[in-house]
């Protein structure tokens, strides 16, 4: 009996170390501020991250059809299907798929292959970010660097392209303000202008907020 219940545990031990890295894998990647799902070379949904499952169920550029990805109309899906194919050959591909509304959401379609080094018959699809920063990690760099709410605010609108007098109009504040809040965000993050302050936060860790999980059927 004992033999039998050592045994047991043996097995079940081996069974979730075999499961832990894939597991916690897995919750690595619902922490991505950017979508990243496995499929069939067919285009069936194997695996989403909580990211992918938030853009699928917005039914806008991709959404999923009895287990299947579906585009908004038959152009986009003959991206996507040249994708997969391409895929299928052991090719990388980026494309971009667009919804009726024309909001575009780039994809990289990324082969995954056997230790072999043979084509495996699933694909990873890695979508943009909707940002530069998420505002979360840009929460984290505004903590770490010591800047003011106001600095913070101002960072972020930055980082969607806009210029110190579009920030200026946007804010209702006086250009002279937003000027102000860029020379100290620099001094404090050892910067020599927007250019590189910006880029400091466009390297960021990809870490977004986790999207409640909702279903994609």
């Amino acid at each position: 009996m004992d033999a039998a219940l050592e045994s047991a545990r043996s097995a079940a031990f081996i069974a979730g170390m075999l499961e832990g890295p894939a597991h916690g894998l897995s919750l690595v990647m619902d922490e991505l501020a950017h979508g990243v799902l496995l499929a069939s070379v067919k285009g069936q949904l194997l695996h989403a991250n909580h990211a992918a499952r938030h853009e699928l169920a917005l039914r806008q550029t991709l959404s999923v059809h009895e287990g299947h990805l579906q585009t908004a109309d038959a152009a986009q899906s003959k991206i996507l299907v040249q994708a997969l194919a391409k895929a299928e050959t052991g090719r990388r591909s980026l494309i971009a798929l667009r919804s009726p509304a024309r909001k575009r959401l780039s994809i990289a379609v990324v082969p995954l292959r056997s230790e072999r080094g043979h084509p495996a018959p699933s694909v990873a699809l890695v979508f943009s970010r909707a940002t530069v920063c998420d505002p979360v990690m840009l929460c984290f760099f505004a903590r770490t660097h010591g800047l003011t709410p106001s600095e913070e605010q101002v960072l972020g609108i930055l980082c969607q392209g806009y210029s110190a007098p579009e920030v200026a109009r946007q804010l209702n504040v006086a250009v002279s303000t937003v000027r102000s809040h860029v020379r100290s965000m620099c001094t404090k993050t050892h910067s020599n202008g927007v250019r590189t302050l910006v880029g400091q936060v466009a390297v960021l860790p990809p870490i977004g907020a986790a999207h409640l999980q909702e279903p994609v059927h």
